[in-house]
């Protein structure tokens, strides 16, 4: 196989430590902040309603328009790290993000706002996934631990204090400084890329199925856009804006991994779920996201809602199991190089059904500092499975299914966040509806409180069996043997 840098390039990368920190700084500070745009923008919504006089249905489609491109975009990562060196994807990726929040801070109406998002999106779809291959490459799996746990600390920490930090922007100044303090940041990123970051991985430059491509558009593509409208509450699971595309989604699905495991270059190497580890770790990974990425959302609501908290009150009460998820992640990533996986997903796994065991029982009654410990114990649990298990589980995969690896990880835990989304907020919908049944009075305001107080307890008695689910999966996982062989 022909290698894209010569072999002394490399040798200098595994073995000289001081080339990696930078290189790190520059990848961990573009994708910190590309991941930190995802809920950023969230509290400053009523703002650009006014601003931009729209309802809450369009301004909600800054949010759906951005997980559907990224939705698209991550399963064609693998087939883009094998034609473009890791620098000209990187840089390429972050240049595109940064165009797009130039174009959202200047915006003078909703349209270019949201083409401006997408431009984001396409940015940030591209960047997590060159991340955890520049990782694979640099790092041997002995010490691939410590080096994903600065991941996690990404990934979980950047929108854990995305909702608090916006608060505070939009509170003191207006929602254009909520993108043009990212600007400088991404330009700080860029030219660290340029000086530090090297060449890791193998220019291969397969052949591009184009109709591959657009299964694997219309089957991840239609499942976001699906899920996510009715996760947002715009349409119910028998409008047909829900349901088609949905369906789309199944067939389209279907059609591109039986192409896939037919074509000599794969788009996505469906094969990567022939290591058993990979395929318990994917599965409890979608355990995972769906669990938090809801929690995420029904938390602020009920904090906001029976509790009458204010929205920088009720992000900075989830401000403290942010903080704790990243200064865990790292953490867990040197537990995990030196002891391996169990010691650390069977104890989160169970930390998690403890916590959604006590999230059932919530009401208007449970003081805010309960809900302030149980978030961080959720958190620190959540830290303790994400990263050491999708390391495990990358590390039973050969070189040359590293991208696939991390392609089809990335797409499923996208997929899986606007799911759980969706599940967990119909289940709490439901459980509304259901409360507001029996009562005489519906539109009173102590009916709408204990209403969503019993929507969110039903809510997360859904998380505690999936929390079950997840610590039965985690009894099974043990550490796995790296492979020496490559792809066939």
């Amino acid at each position: 196989m022909n290698t894209s840098i010569p072999e002394h390039d490399i040798n200098v990368i595994n073995k000289t430590d001081v080339k990696k920190m930078p290189i790190m700084i520059s990848l961990i500070m573009g994708v910190f902040f590309a991941i930190l745009n995802e809920t950023l923008l969230n509290v400053a919504y009523t703002d650009l309603m006014g601003t931009f006089q729209i309802t809450a249905s369009t301004v909600q489609w800054l949010t759906t328009g951005f997980m559907l491109v990224v939705g698209v975009l991550v399963p064609i990562s693998a087939l883009l790290v094998q034609w473009f060196t890791t620098r000209q994807m990187f840089i390429g990726a972050m240049i595109i993000f940064t165009i797009g929040t130039i174009l959202c801070a200047g915006a003078p109406t909703f349209s270019v706002l949201f083409v401006g998002r997408l431009i984001q999106a396409a940015g940030t779809g591209l960047l997590l996934p060159v991340m955890m291959n520049t990782i694979l490459f640099l790092f041997p799996p002995e010490k691939r631990g410590g080096a994903m746990g600065m991941v996690g600390l990404v990934i979980m920490f950047a929108p854990a204090i995305g909702p608090t930090l916006s608060g505070l922007i939009i509170e003191s100044l207006n929602w254009r400084w909520l993108f043009i303090i990212v600007i400088p940041f991404a330009l700080i990123s860029i030219t660290f890329a340029f000086v530090y970051l090297k060449n890791v991985s193998n220019v291969t430059r397969p052949r591009v199925d184009v109709l591959s491509i657009i299964l694997s558009t219309l089957g991840f593509g239609g499942m976001v856009f699906g899920f996510s409208s009715v996760g947002e509450g715009e349409a119910g699971w028998s409008s047909p804006e829900v349901y088609l595309p949905i369906i789309v989604s199944l067939v389209s699905l279907t059609l591109f991994i039986t192409r896939q495991l037919k074509l000599k270059d794969p788009i996505l190497e469906f094969r990567v779920f022939k290591s058993p580890m990979f395929s318990l770790t994917t599965a409890l990974l979608i355990i995972m996201m769906m669990t938090m990425f809801s929690t995420m959302i029904i938390l602020p609501l009920f904090l906001q809602g029976p509790l009458a908290l204010a929205a920088a009150a009720a992000g900075l009460a989830l401000l403290p199991g942010g903080i704790l998820n990243g200064l865990m992640s790292p953490i867990a990533g040197k537990v995990f190089d030196r002891f391996g996986p169990r010691v650390l997903v069977i104890p989160g796994t169970l930390l998690l059904v403890c916590v959604m065991f006590l999230f059932t029982n919530v009401s208007p009654d449970t003081p805010v500092y309960m809900f302030i410990i149980l978030h961080s114990l959720l958190m620190i649990g959540v830290a303790m499975v994400m990263m050491p298990g999708q390391t495990n589980g990358l590390n039973q995969l050969p070189p040359d299914y590293y991208p696939h690896g991390t392609a089809v990880i990335n797409t499923l835990m996208q997929i899986s966040g606007a799911i759980g989304i969706a599940l967990f907020i119909g289940v709490m919908s439901a459980g509304q509806a259901r409360y507001l049944e029996g009562v005489s009075d519906p539109s009173s305001q102590l009916a709408l409180s204990n209403a969503l107080t019993a929507g969110v307890q039903r809510s997360f008695q859904v998380g505690f069996i999936f929390a079950i689910v997840a610590f039965i999966l985690a009894l099974f996982m043990k550490r796995t043997v790296i492979p020496v062989t490559e792809k066939e």
